[in-house]
């Protein structure tokens, strides 16, 4: 259970990134009566990127080339706390921080230091949050010491890694509770600007707790099945990526994740550009969503023991091929459903491949890094699992890139005519100038007037509709592909070697 509940805090922390970051940095325009959200960086970057896109990728691709050094240093490390923990230790606190940080610039205005500020958070984020996340996982095949054992731990794990995502959700609900009872500032969009990072100032701390728990009550020396490697380095990677079951796996992997990626990072737009609907919604979604996985929970672990584990993830990624498909449908006028039933249904749908792939992947790779082992004589398992999120984190980076750069796409072809020339977005807020040129260079970027934040709302509000409706498409391509690539692991051979030299 502790080891569980360390699950719960980085997936809050990865979650308030995945779930907030563009929509924070990228914000689409407020519909009338609404507060706006100040702009804090260019939108646009170079060949039609966004810069949160680029930035973002940037982070993810530092965050994957850290992956593998993290894991052989865990693989080779050695103490009386074991080699796992002690890593856990050091990153839990340092990735809180600064994921909390990305969201606090030094200034509440468009300022190329916001955008040096973010990155350099964000690589330290990432850098600590691999930390902790890589011998974390290291752990699953060394706590758990059978295939049952194993997709028992991967279970609970999803369960908290669910509940992660809920609790990242809650940022609008948070928000709004501290704006409603608290003033920050006279300026309403600063007002909501920093009602937003006090929200997930709380949630980063809940996330930091809940990271300390394995540290403090899991034994290594005890618990765990652990004997440090001696491989170096570069040949422990080569071994690695050597084994096909393993590269089909973590090619699937990355496939699967940028599909996903696209689908978590968009549901915002979804439920605000598509459906119309107000943003805290989308915390609504995601609760019921997980409430209904976590349903389908028992089934799932039921249903790998009767026919495997490598059947029931592609009946997952079929169910997810037709859900990513149908994004590009919702909020038509055609349809005759309102737009909460149809959020409703789309996340109804969802829970099934998220029960699925939540819970399996762990298993399956546990799996193949068990039969290596026993194979080659060398425990890698801190490499396999780096291996995997190195795969996750480029599909992840790909994703982010892709979907801001598109619904960007989508914004200038229709509305380009409407388009202000300090600020984008799905449909860009207008800033009015100071009054005066001498004015402006009086103030200049120490402090913005409440008049030059203060936003209106665009008469035409169908900026970027499209580009958010290809996304879902986009998505599915990537579903397609890794269905194709995880075809080719073989559960039958992999289980059946692992019991032959295990003697069973």
């Amino acid at each position: 259970m502790s080891y569980a509940i360390g699950q719960l805090g980085w997936s809050t922390l990865i979650n308030i990134i995945g779930l907030h970051q563009v929509y924070f940095y990228l914000p689409p325009a407020p519909k009338p009566g609404q507060d706006c959200f100040p702009d804090l960086i260019e939108k646009m970057a170079f060949w039609g990127l966004s810069t949160i896109g680029v930035v973002a990728a940037v982070g993810r691709l530092w965050d994957a080339f850290t992956d593998p050094i993290i894991a052989n240093s865990s693989d080779r490390f050695s103490s009386r706390f074991g080699r796992r923990i002690p890593f856990l230790c050091l990153g839990g606190v340092p990735a809180a921080v600064f994921c909390w940080l990305i969201f606090v610039p030094p200034h509440n205005y468009i300022s190329s230091t916001n955008l040096v500020w973010m990155t350099g958070c964000m690589l330290l984020f990432y850098l600590f949050l691999t930390v902790y996340v890589t011998p974390f996982f290291a752990l699953i095949p060394e706590l758990g010491h059978t295939p049952e054992e194993r997709l028992n731990l991967s279970t609970y794990i999803s369960v908290t890694y669910a509940l992660g995502i809920i609790v990242a959700s809650t940022e609008p609900m948070i928000a709004n509770v501290l704006k409603s009872n608290f003033i920050f500032d006279a300026d309403l969009s600063v007002q909501t600007l920093v009602s937003r990072q006090y929200a997930l100032g709380i949630l980063c701390v809940f996330a930091a707790i809940c990271m300390y728990f394995p540290v403090f009550s899991i034994h290594e020396k005890t618990y765990c099945e652990s004997e440090a490697s001696s491989v170096p380095f570069r040949e422990a990677i080569l071994l690695t990526f050597k084994n096909k079951n393993f590269l089909y796996f973590a090619l699937s992997d990355l496939c699967y994740f940028l599909a996903l990626t696209i689908l978590t990072t968009g549901i915002s737009y979804y439920v605000t550009v598509l459906l119309e609907l107000e943003r805290e919604f989308v915390t609504q979604l995601l609760t019921v969503m997980l409430l209904v996985s976590f349903a389908f929970y028992p089934v799932v672990n039921w249903v790998a023991k009767k026919i495997g584990k490598k059947k029931t993830v592609l009946f997952g990624f079929y169910v997810f091929l037709v859900l990513f498909l149908s994004i590009y449908f919702i909020g038509k006028d055609e349809l005759p459903l309102p737009p909460y039933i149809q959020g409703y249904l789309i996340v109804a749908v969802a829970a099934i491949p998220i029960a699925i792939l939540g819970i399996l992947p762990n298993a399956i790779l546990a799996d193949i890094a068990e039969l290596d082992s026993l194979k080659t004589g060398s425990k890698r398992e801190g490499l396999f699992y780096a291996g995997r999120t190195f795969m996750q984190k480029l599909g992840q980076t790909l994703a982010v890139l892709i979907f801001s750069t598109v619904i960007l796409l989508g914004f200038d072809r229709e509305t380009k005519k409407n388009v202000s020339p300090t600020v984008s977005g799905i449909l860009p807020p207008s800033v009015s100038e100071p009054k005066s040129e001498s004015e402006k260079n009086l103030k200049g970027e120490t402090k913005i007037s409440m008049e030059s934040t203060i936003c209106k709302v665009e008469e035409v509000e169908a900026g970027g509709e499209l580009g958010v409706r290809l996304t879902g498409p986009l998505a599915s391509a990537f579903c397609l592909l890794a269905i194709f690539l995880f075809g080719k692991y073989k559960e039958d051979e992999t289980l059946e070697e692992i019991a032959k030299i295990r003697g069973n």
